[in-house]
Order: C-alpha cells, then sequence, then structure tokens
C-alpha cells in the first residue's frame, strides 16, 4: 500500500499562482487529449494550457487522434526550450476511428506507449510526467500500459476529468445498451483511476467529485479545477446593434445557446421550451450556435425544433469560434443552457464574461457557476415550465437582465486562465519532485512503501498482456509463459468489453443514421 499525500498536505497555499513553477522548466511532459480542436469546450481548456506550459519553457508533446474532419485542428507553437534542430515534432496524430455522433472523437486504435514516447522526445527519453486530458480510448491504453510496469518505472500520471462518458452512455444508448454502456464505463474508470500510478485526478465541479467518489476514488487523489475564460476576448463590448437587428428585425429578445449539436446537449428539452414560450405568445429569436461534423446528426436535431425553424424564430448558425463566436455570446439578451452532462460547462462562463445572463438546468457543472438570482437562474432539470418561466421573466425584466448583466461579467472576470494553469503546472511540479524522490528510494532517509512492495520482484514475471492486443513481435514469446498477472489480465478485459459495448453502438447508431437518410431521401422525392 503506498502512501500518498492527504489533501491538507497538498502545497497549493505555499505555492504563489500568479507564479510558474521553476522547476518544469524543461521537463518533458507528453499530454494525451481525446480532441485538439476549438469547437469544444475541452480543447480549447487543453489548448491553453500546453501554450501556457510552452510560453513558460516546458516541452510538452501533444499526442491526439486525426482529424477526421480536416478543419479546426489546433497548431500550438513548440516550446522555447525544445529545439526542432535536434528535437523530433513534438506533437502527434495517431489514428482511430471517429465516433458516429461525433466525427470529432475517436476509439483510437491500439498504440504502444513505446512508440509514443520515441516519436515525440525520442528514443532515448521517457516523458517526467503524463497528463491525460479527459482521458477515454487513448487514455485508457495509456493508463493500463503504465501500470504493466515495475513501480520503480512508472511514469507518473495526472488526469482532468472533463467529460462523463458514463453520462453521455444513459442518454445516446438506447436501453438496455445504455445501462450496459455507463457500468462498462464506470467499471474502466474505477479500475484505472485507483491505481498508484495515478497521482492527481482534476475535477472540474462538485458533481463530478461526487460521481468519482461513487466509483471508490481516492478522495486524497481528487483535486478541484475549474476552468478560466478570456474575457478579452469575451467582453459585452462586442455586442454589435447592427447584428442584432438582422437576427432580431422586429426588436424581438435574442436566446442564444452555443453547443456542439447533439443528442446528448438536451435540444429536445430546449426544444419543448422554445415551442412553449412562443405558445404563449413572447416575441423571441433562439440563436444556436454550433455544428456536428455528422450531417444526419445535425438534421436530426434541427427537425426538432420544427415548425419554428422553419418560421425563422429558431437560427442555426453553425460553427463559429474566435471574433464571430464572441459576437454571437454578446449580441444576445439571455443564455439558455440545457445539457445535463456538462462536467464544467465553459460556455456558460464564456456567456456570462460576455455580460449575458444564464438561465441553466441545476445538474452538472453549470450549478457550480450560475450564482442563482444574481448571475442568472438554475432550474430543476425535468422542471420545464420553471425554465420556461425563469427565461420568460429575464426577456420580459429589462432592469433584472441589466442587473444580472453587470454581475456575470464581475463574476468571471475573477476565473484567470493564468491562475488556473499555473495551478496545474505546480501540481506536475510537485509530482514530479516526488517521483523523483521516490526513485532513489529515500524520502526522509527512509525507503518509500514503493520501493519496499518491489523489492525483488522480478519485472519479468509481469507478462506484457498488453503487448498482445498491440500485435509486437513479443506475441510469440508472451503465449509461451506460465505466469500471468491476474489482474492485469481482469484489467485487459474490462477494458476489451467496454469498447465492444462501443464498437456495438456504433454499429448500431450508423445503421439507424443510414436508414434516416433513407427515409429523407425517400420523402423528398415524394413531394418534390
Amino acid at each position: 500500500m503506498s502512501c500518498k499525500p492527504s489533501q491538507a498536505s497538498r502545497p497549493y497555499p505555499d505555492h504563489h499562482l500568479s507564479q510558474f513553477p521553476a522547476l518544469l522548466r524543461g521537463k518533458r511532459i507528453l499530454l494525451c487529449t481525446e480532441s485538439f480542436g476549438p469547437v469544444n469546450g475541452v480543447s480549447r481548456t487543453t489548448l491553453m494550457l500546453v501554450n501556457h506550459l510552452r510560453d513558460n519553457g516546458a516541452q510538452v508533446a501533444v499526442v491526439a487522434p486525426h482529424n477526421h474532419t480536416q478543419h479546426n485542428t489546433f497548431t500550438p507553437p513548440p516550446s522555447r526550450s525544445l529545439s526542432p534542430a535536434d528535437k523530433p515534432q513534438p506533437e502527434m496524430r495517431v489514428t482511430g476511428y471517429p465516433l458516429p455522433f461525433n466525427p470529432e472523437l475517436s476509439i483510437v486504435y491500439p498504440v504502444r506507449n513505446s512508440t509514443l514516447y520515441s516519436r515525440t522526445f525520442g528514443l532515448d527519453a521517457s516523458p517526467d510526467l503524463i497528463y491525460l486530458a479527459s482521458p477515454a480510448s487513448l487514455g485508457f491504453q495509456v493508463m493500463l500500459q503504465v501500470r504493466q510496469q515495475p513501480a520503480e518505472r512508472q511514469i507518473p500520471i495526472i488526469c482532468n476529468f472533463q467529460t462523463d462518458l458514463a453520462g453521455y452512455c444513459r442518454i445516446l444508448f438506447p436501453a438496455p445498451l445504455s445501462h450496459l454502456a455507463a457500468l462498462a464505463f464506470d467499471t474502466v474508470q474505477s479500475f484505472l483511476f485507483r491505481h498508484s500510478s495515478i497521482k492527481t485526478i482534476f475535477y472540474p465541479s462538485h458533481y463530478v467529485k461526487r460521481y468519482l467518489a461513487g466509483q471508490r476514488v481516492q478522495e486524497e487523489k481528487m483535486e478541484l479545477l475549474t476552468r478560466g475564460v478570456n474575457t478579452e476576448m469575451f467582453n459585452p463590448s462586442r455586442r454589435r446593434e447592427d447584428l442584432r437587428r438582422q437576427i432580431a428585425p422586429n426588436g424581438e429578445i435574442i436566446f442564444v445557446t452555443v453547443s456542439r449539436i447533439a443528442g446528448e446537449k438536451g435540444f429536445d428539452f430546449l426544444a419543448r421550451a422554445a415551442k412553449e414560450m412562443d405558445a404563449r405568445g413572447l416575441p423571441f429569436k433562439l440563436l444556436i450556435v454550433g455544428g456536428n461534423r455528422n450531417p444526419d446528426v445535425e438534421k436530426e436535431v434541427q427537425g426538432i425544433f420544427d415548425p419554428l425553424r422553419k418560421q425563422g424564430n429558431v437560427i442555426f448558425t453553425g460553427f463559429k469560434v474566435g471574433e464571430d463566436l464572441a459576437e454571437a455570446y454578446a449580441c444576445g439578451d439571455v443564455f439558455l443552457h440545457c445539457s445535463v452532462t456538462e462536467t464544467f460547462g465553459l460556455v456558460v462562463l464564456e456567456s456570462m464574461a460576455s455580460g449575458v445572463p444564464v438561465v441553466a438546468r441545476d445538474e452538472g457543472g453549470p450549478s457550480d457557476i450560475v450564482q442563482h438570482g444574481e448571475t442568472g437562474f438554475l432550474v430543476p432539470p425535468d422542471d420545464l415550465d420553471g425554465f420556461v418561466a425563469k427565461a420568460t421573466k429575464l426577456a420580459c425584466d429589462h432592469a433584472l437582465r441589466a442587473q444580472m448583466a453587470v454581475a456575470s461579467r464581475a463574476a468571471a472576470s475573477e476565473a484567470t486562465w493564468e491562475k488556473i494553469n499555473n495551478k496545474v503546472a505546480w501540481r506536475m511540479a510537485d509530482t514530479i519532485a516526488e517521483n523523483e524522490r521516490e526513485r532513489t528510494g529515500k524520502v526522509q532517509g527512509q525507503l518509500t512503501p514503493a520501493s519496499l512492495s518491489t523489492k525483488g520482484a522480478q519485472p519479468e514475471q509481469l507478462v506484457p498482456i498488453f503487448g498482445w492486443l498491440m500485435m509486437n513481435d513479443a506475441v510469440r514469446g508472451a503465449l509461451t509463459r506460465s505466469i500471468v498477472d491476474a489482474r492485469l489480465l481482469a484489467g485487459l478485459g474490462v477494458i476489451l468489453s467496454c469498447w465492444a459495448v462501443t464498437g456495438l453502438y456504433m454499429v448500431f447508431t450508423e445503421c439507424l443514421l443510414w436508414c434516416r437518410g433513407r427515409m429523407r431521401t425517400g420523402e423528398s422525392k415524394i413531394f418534390a
């Protein structure tokens, strides 16, 4: 049983979050992320961290799946201490199969950690630390392979839990597959996160902390990490009256929603709310900013807003980034947030920074962001009438809306990216320093519990089970070995069952989307 620092002993109070830790400069960090494009909050958050670490001299190698859409892929600048002349390219794209409901995410094909190390930092260099942004197919592979190594050779891992995979499964998968898929993800994450190689798991909201605690993740590993917002980009000054007149020529109230267009984002709830407000005679325009790389999914979501969409009351803009996105926020009067699967909800914070108060369902990350009655309203997640009532109240009460707009801007201005990213940097520096001490076998002059537990162990007894999946040259030798690490084998079985369930759902979704596409084609021919 390894000794871990308690929550109270963590050194954040002694660190200056306005300063970057000098120890981290020059350190090699392998950052693995499941997506790396500017159209979702997780990717934008990850990019901010990558740029911050590199700007301050850390050597950060980014590993992410290929962008199957060939659009909006990040290309962050290299570390200042990483010379292109004698170092490999610090960014690596791996291959995977895009998810049918969200092609920006992929099921990453098997890849060895040694390949990731050699193609980023070189054959003779391994990372000092591994950072997993919202781990899923890529992150699971990395964690499972690290735990195969003897304790003294394990590279420490920090995870940032940003995506509720089990929650998505409960919404996206049809029953009873939804229960099986959620159970598979719960089991995989619990199995992987509780291992001693996982030093810290950042969580963005108390909603996520309760979930992790329910999966028996050790409390001392969990650390709150909220998100920041670019208050220069997202600013009330971006409000354009000419754009408002274009959207609402008759002076209608403008509701705004910014989200990836997908079923799990609560659009069915939003559509019912919009239709109810229309039935009550409220003059409004609903601006929905976002899209989906799968056009069939996008069309399906758009269809649930008919007839309001065809009447021009609901406007889908598609993806927007940068200044265009900031202007879309600022041109709104009220931001409507209907997703109940958000671990944080960066769009809520960006809306508040733009001086737009929020009405949100009281579930997930937004519950920690919105100050009920001050910066917006929180409504019980299934209370449609309550949601419509609060949205209508803000739409009709100009003074209250203006008051909340000022309070929203002030609250969002307190969340700075520099302090948040420095908090991550300090945790990285402390983890690397602690790992270096443990590798010498000395903590206050004594052997560490980790080194005691591995003293006398024979590393060659650990059969590289995951190497079989990698299809490397060790497959024949592995088959002839007699000693198998039972826990590792069980872990591999859990991982494989998880992806088997995911694969079944992908086949189901692909067939469903194909059938719906054929039906739409047939209908258009009939009415033509």
